[in-house]
């Protein structure tokens, strides 16, 4: 893995333990983590939590689990991304170079306002009727998306490209994510007030009538 993605312009350091690793990225952050679950000194969710105790730093998962569990569990955990073994280096390096973009891409200076959510999209905050929203980086970029675009429906598609900088990719990533926000803005897929699902073409955010 190091010498592909090597081959491909990155520089790579690696950590042979879960401790090793955390010291590199609170002594000198990189640019993104790619985190094996196969570690020798501590489970793999716990290191990830321990990353995002330290750093906001994109983390991308290798697993060799494959099922919906397993990545409910490291999405709620704080992964951005995730990857089954085995992966080709192209793989990787494709899902590397989109957590990349995404994170290197800087907002526009704004606030958004839906109804009572206010998005700060140069602060990265969010607040519901005057109450902040404690929001994960994931969360608070498909909110800011969805905001943006106010009473129009964005498509699945549009936001695997737009938010998570993904051709193709698994839908149910982006359910996890607006069942969070959701759970969060108060309300349920069933009984909506802000996130609306028009089914068979995407997701709406509006303010309640």
């Amino acid at each position: 893995m190091i010498h592909e993605l090597g081959r491909r312009q990155h520089v790579v350091r690696s950590a042979g333990c879960a401790l090793d690793a955390l010291r590199e990225i609170s002594q000198a952050p990189p640019d993104a983590v790619i985190l094996d679950l196969g570690l020798p000194d501590l489970d793999g969710s716990e290191a990830l939590r321990m990353v995002r105790g330290i750093s906001d730093v994109p983390v991308i998962v290798a697993t060799a689990r494959d099922d919906e569990s397993e990545i409910v569990r490291l999405l709620r955990a704080g992964a951005d991304d995730y990857l089954v073994k085995p992966f080709s280096g192209d793989h990787l390096s494709a899902r590397l170079d989109a957590v990349l973009r995404r994170a290197r891409s800087a907002p526009e200076p704004r606030t958004l306002q839906v109804g009572g959510l206010v998005v700060d999209v140069d602060r990265r905050a969010a607040a519901l009727d005057g109450g902040p929203l404690a929001l994960t980086r994931r969360e608070f970029d498909l909110l800011a998306y969805l905001a943006a675009r106010a009473d129009r429906v964005v498509s699945r598609k549009e936001l695997l490209a737009e938010v998570w900088q993904l051709t193709y990719g698994d839908d149910q990533t982006i359910d996890v994510h607006l069942s969070w926000l959701r759970r969060k803005l108060g309300e349920s897929a069933a009984r909506p007030r802000y996130l609306h699902t028009v089914r068979g073409v995407g997701f709406m955010l509006s303010a309640p009538q």
